[in-house]
């Protein structure tokens, strides 16, 4: 039998003990390589793309010969406006793709000893980035659809003579969401939060292409599909793969979802519900890659990933409005 990859010495190319005893100007000139590596580290002008610049050593900052903008680094990241060094950052990196079920902002709190709402805000800031590609990507091929509810709790009452039937709508918190993905064989994962499958219906058909197989399971919800693609539906009442159809690909997707909501993070409040999904889709699509290619993918996504229009500035304010 051979060896899983992830327990191959292949899967292993990332050394979080020598991102953690980088320099100063060694993180820098990490950072400045991964943003700008089609141009060899050669700084671009965020303003207006020119080429030609000065360097000011002692603010470590770049002055367009052009246009005349100074910028460093990490103007027009993800990392703008930055209070941690550089190499704080790379490291949080490091560790956010090192957790194959994710990782919770209290623990990077204590491994970068910074307070929780920044090792909060950076871990969404990471999210948002690795998940601003998949989300305008359309399926083709065959493709799996599913959706499954998260959140809404509701805490059965102590005395048996006491509880209530909580599969009836009356006694539901009314704060369950649906999660539904869209994966391609072999390909990529998309995800996005419904208020149900059925809801979900303009959606899903937006993000799969014309032409494309679909397999869904028995759910009502699903029956739609069969006026716009060929669709082979699946009875997980009766099996889970019949040779014909089956959602397994899907299902799994939804497994790294639930052991990050239950074994990581404990609970995903709804407003995030689709950025920790989208974390996951993210880390289903790489999970045959080496630790040290995430970590440049995703230090790369975070290099052109733009300003953060919800992360940025005083963002407690905003969401208590």
């Amino acid at each position: 039998m051979s060896q899983h990859f992830l327990l191959s010495r292949a899967a292993r190319t990332l050394s979080l003990a020598k991102v953690a005893r980088m320099s100063p100007e060694e993180a820098h000139d990490a950072f400045r390589m991964i943003r700008w590596c089609d141009t060899g580290g050669e700084p671009i002008c965020p303003r207006c793309g020119g080429l030609t610049h000065s360097f000011i050593s002692t603010r470590k900052l770049w002055k367009c010969q052009a246009c005349k903008h100074q910028f460093s680094v990490t103007s027009g990241t993800t990392f703008a406006s930055r209070k941690l060094p550089i190499g704080t950052y790379l490291l949080a990196i490091a560790i956010f793709v090192n957790g194959a079920k994710g990782h919770s902002a209290l623990q990077l709190s204590r491994d970068l000893d910074v307070q929780y709402k920044t090792a909060f805000v950076l871990s969404h800031k990471l999210r948002e980035a690795i998940g601003a590609e998949a989300a305008t990507h359309t399926a083709s091929g065959t493709v799996e659809v599913d959706g499954a509810y998260f959140g809404g709790h509701v805490r059965p009452e102590n005395r048996k003579a006491d509880r209530i039937d909580r599969r009836l709508a009356a006694n539901q918190s009314g704060k369950r969401q649906s999660v539904i993905v869209v994966r391609e064989r072999q390909g990529r994962t998309v995800s996005f939060v419904a208020a149900s499958e059925g809801a979900s219906i303009a959606t899903v058909t937006a993000k799969i292409a014309i032409g494309s197989t679909v397999h869904a399971d028995e759910a009502a919800g699903w029956d739609k599909l069969h006026a716009r693609f060929l669709t082979k539906r699946i009875n997980h009442s009766e099996s889970y793969s019949d040779g014909e159809a089956c959602t397994n690909q899907a299902e799994s997707f939804f497994a790294r979802l639930r052991r990050a909501e239950m074994g990581v993070h404990h609970r995903i409040s709804g407003a995030y519900l689709a950025a920790y999904a989208g974390e996951m889709a993210w880390r289903e699509d790489h999970r045959r890659v080496s630790n040290g290619v995430q970590y440049l993918m995703a230090a790369s996504a975070a290099s052109k990933h733009p300003v953060s229009r919800q992360w940025k500035g005083y963002w407690q304010r905003r969401q208590a409005a």
